[in-house]
C-alpha cells in the first residue's frame, strides 16, 4: 500500500480537473472520470444489496468479491493503459453465473424489477452496471481501454439479473412479469 490520506481535501480540483493515479490531470467531466465514477456507483449499489442480505447468505461472499473487482476496475480506469481485469475475472463470473442459473426455470417473459427489497436492489445494481458498460464503451471510442473491462461489466450485468431471480425465489416473492399494455 502506497500512502494514507491524512487530508481529504486538496483544493486541486476546484478548477474542474481531477488527478489520475499516474499523476496527470483531466477534466472532471471526462469520459475516463465518468467510467471511474460509474464503477464506484455500481460498487455502492452492490454494497446496498449486501446490506439487504443475511451475513450468512451464500451470495454475500460472491458480491464482496465483485466489490473488490469493481474497485480494481476503477483503478484500471484511473491509470490509462493499465490492465487489471482479465480473462480469469470473466471466467469466474461465467462459472458463477452458470452455477446460479442452472436451477432457475426458463424465461418465458420479461421480468420487471421488484418482488422484494433485495430483488429490487439487485435489479438496480444490474441497471447501473449496464450504464457503466455504456460509459466504458464510449470511453473505448475515444481512448484505448482494456477490452476485458468492458466484457467484465457485460457478464456482471447478466449475473446480477440471475441473482435477482435467485433472490426473488429465496424471498418467496413472485417475479413480476411484464405484461404488454395497449
Amino acid at each position: 500500500m502506497g500512502y494514507r490520506l491524512s487530508k481529504i481535501y486538496t483544493k486541486t480540483g476546484d478548477d474542474g480537473s481531477t488527478g489520475l493515479a499516474d499523476g496527470s490531470r483531466i477534466a472532471k467531466n471526462a469520459q475516463r472520470v465518468d467510467a471511474m465514477g460509474s464503477a464506484d456507483e455500481l460498487n455502492c449499489h452492490i454494497g446496498l444489496l449486501i446490506e439487504e442480505l443475511s451475513p450468512e447468505d451464500d451470495l454475500v461472499p460472491t458480491l464482496k468479491r465483485i466489490q473488490h473487482h469493481l474497485f480494481d476496475l476503477g483503478g484500471e480506469f484511473a491509470i490509462p493503459g493499465s490492465r487489471v481485469i482479465g480473462d480469469t475475472h470473466i471466467n469466474w463470473l461465467e462459472q458463477t453465473l452458470d452455477h446460479h442459473n442452472e436451477d432457475l426455470p426458463a424465461l418465458k417473459n420479461f421480468i420487471l424489477p421488484g418482488g422484494s427489497k433485495a430483488t429490487a436492489q439487485c435489479h438496480m445494481a444490474r441497471a447501473v452496471c449496464r450504464r457503466a458498460e455504456r460509459v466504458v464503451v464510449a470511453l473505448g471510442h475515444e481512448d484505448s481501454i482494456n477490452s476485458a473491462s468492458r466484457q467484465y461489466l457485460n457478464r456482471l450485468s447478466d449475473l446480477l439479473f440471475v441473482m435477482a431471480r435467485v433472490l426473488a425465489r429465496r424471498d418467496g416473492a413472485q417475479e413480476i412479469l411484464w405484461e404488454q399494455t395497449s
